[in-house]
């Protein structure tokens, strides 16, 4: 009822405001063009949908969303009440059920195996139109407690369910915390590590999947293994990240933990100039150019950048701070987590006109920082969702859960969005960011753009993704002896051309974007629509570990191999079954053994 009658409100202020920020947003777009650089784009009853999506999102996503995270939250609360021993117990049983689930299976009358989850519920704009093809279902919504926290080994032992706002709401007040939290909420381990997971602190730690210590995995003939980096199947262990559920079943993981203080000392940097001279500024802030990278003296804890236009950025650095530190006085607290605050991509903004400022911020609402606004994504869906009224009156039932905006999208909005939308990350080495940036500006013209720096690991064996050959010989900065330093440029946004009104391809943008990635050594998270071809695919990839593992331990015939499930648009029951039949070994890598 309180919705209802505010809406009223909402929808006087809506068209304005969005039209104001709209053209303050992006005047720097046309500041130095005196025509379109692209003929105009005649619009279509999709358009007008997606102007007013808004209205949807207030009177139907938000509220059952904030029901959902209520009760979700409760069942957390619920699961931390209970006891770690019987826990365990609850996960052997579940382990059992799974167990018994996959031996019913017959190969020769069913599909291949998935898990149970709808597929709107996955994190990411990617299709996962391969559970319209025919498959065997596994339940795996149990999986969702913290096992275990063993303090003396560090270490914490969860399933797969579990997400990053319920672990570090558990951990932090241990002073605690896993070494590498994604900043959404919603974002699971399960994901993070068959997928693709980095933070802040991943130029100290690598990508998520570097932080774990242990899988538990369930294979296709339902033995259950506990796979390291140094055990009998230490093979599976180095498989397993990028892999998307494509070799086993995942149940438990043991991961890495650090020990953290009360708040975050951020500092806000501002930078102008051209965008190699931004790429630089971000590069100094973190990895010095004496090469002394494992230094915790000149490196510190968190990074990252936010640029805002081709001339102007913030670079971000964090430390640990205790909270006597924090609470000297001259010192400034800010409490970004509460829900009227603005949101943290625009306070950090202001450093651009008020120049460099250091804060402190409660170490978890740091972790989570993006998560009200979905970084600025939540600009879009709610175009005035960032003003002082609405943070004040409804921003406590942000942000809309994404499984809901894809389940309320329809195809027809889905497709849209593929075309006129970009949500892309480019994993670089860091030599290459200034040149990945002016990628961006030459085809897509996206602002703000997210950079964070991870390390890319040279390990025993070659994975799905690895570092330049040669690298450490080349001694660039941020590089050391076992690791290359690489960075995510994350472009989430719609394109300066579609807010100009112009023509845009997406698709086309999107294969340009991957071609370059793959002639720079660069990669692209599976969460995100692919328009690669097979034969690019393992051009980006390397799939000799992944199509070793597949035939070792029988994944090929019963799990969807990687490519097919990645792969954009709806896959037919006969396309995925021949896909599976065809011989493993392809034209395009040589899978006999692991390099």
């Amino acid at each position: 009822m309180i919705i209802y009658c505010l809406s009223i409100l909402f929808v006087r202020f809506a068209c304005y405001i969005r039209c104001k920020n709209n053209v303050s947003r992006y005047t720097y777009v046309m500041s130095d063009l005196e025509a379109p650089l692209r003929p105009k784009r005649k619009k279509v009853w999709v358009d007008y949908f997606v102007k007013f999506r808004w209205i949807i999102v207030i009177f139907v996503v938000l509220p059952i969303s904030f029901t959902i995270y209520f009760l979700t939250y409760l069942g957390d609360v619920r699961s931390e009440s209970k006891s770690f021993k019987r826990r365990q117990k609850e996960h052997d049983e579940n382990v059992k059920k799974v167990v018994k689930r996959l031996k019913e299976r017959n190969p020769s009358k069913d599909g291949l195996v998935c898990t149970a989850r709808k597929p709107y519920i996955a994190v990411g704009m990617r299709n996962v139109d391969y559970k319209r093809a025919r498959h065997f279902e596994v339940d795996l919504s149990e999986f969702r407690n913290v096992l275990d926290i063993d303090k003396e080994r560090m270490i914490a032992r969860v399933e797969p369910l579990v997400n990053m706002g319920q672990i570090s709401r558990v951990t932090v007040p241990m002073n605690l915390s896993l070494a590498v939290v994604a900043e959404l909420d919603d974002l699971t381990v399960g994901g993070l590590i068959n997928g693709y997971g980095i933070e802040g602190s991943s130029h100290l730690y690598g990508l998520f999947s570097d932080t774990v210590v242990s899988y538990e995995i369930i294979l296709a003939d339902g033995c259950v293994v506990r796979a390291t980096r140094d055990n009998e199947y230490s093979d599976l262990f180095y498989a397993i990240p990028w892999s998307q559920g494509t070799l086993g079943l995942l149940v438990a993981a043991e991961i890495k933990l650090i020990p953290v203080k009360e708040y975050m000392r951020l500092t806000y940097k501002p930078v102008k100039g051209n965008l190699q001279e931004i790429a630089q500024a971000y590069v100094d802030s973190f990895a010095p150019r004496d090469g002394d990278q494992d230094n915790p003296e000149k490196v510190p804890d968190f990074v990252e950048t936010m640029i805002y236009s081709p001339t102007e950025g913030v670079c971000m650095t964090g430390r640990y701070a205790s909270k006597e530190e924090a609470k000297q006085k001259g010192n400034v607290i800010n409490s970004v987590g509460w829900w009227f605050k603005p949101w943290f991509y625009q306070h950090a903004q202001t450093a651009l006109e008020k120049g460099e400022f250091v804060e402190y911020i409660p170490t978890r609402e740091y972790y989570h920082r993006h998560t009200r606004c979905l970084y600025w994504e939540g600009k879009l869906i709610l175009p005035f969702a960032d003003q002082w009224w609405f943070r004040w009156t409804l921003g406590w039932i942000m942000p809309p859960k994404v499984s809901l905006l894809k389940a309320t999208q329809g195809e027809a909005i889905r497709n849209y969005y593929h075309e006129m939308h970009v949500i892309q990350d480019m994993l670089v080495p860091l030599y290459k960011v200034g040149d990945a940036l002016e990628f961006n500006q030459r085809e897509m013209e996206v602002y703000p753009i997210w950079l964070c720096p991870h390390r890319l690991y040279k390990l025993p064996v070659k994975t799905m993704v690895y570092p330049e050959p040669g690298f450490e010989h080349a001694h660039r900065q941020g590089d050391t002896e076992y690791a290359q330093m690489y960075t995510d440029v994350g472009i989430y946004y719609a394109p300066g051309p579609v807010l100009r009104g112009e023509v845009f391809d997406g698709a086309e943008a999107v294969r340009r974007m991957e071609t370059w990635l793959i002639e720079n050594h660069g990669f692209q998270p599976q969460y995100a629509v692919s328009e690669l071809s097979e034969k690019n695919f393992w051009r980006m990839f390397d799939a000799s570990l992944y199509e070793f593992c597949r035939k070792k331990y029988g994944a090929v015939g019963t799990f969807m191999s990687v490519y097919y499930k990645s792969k954009k648009g709806r896959k037919t029951e006969k396309e995925v079954q021949e896909a599976e039949q065809a011989h493993v070994e392809t034209a395009y890598a040589e899978t006999d053994q692991p390099v």
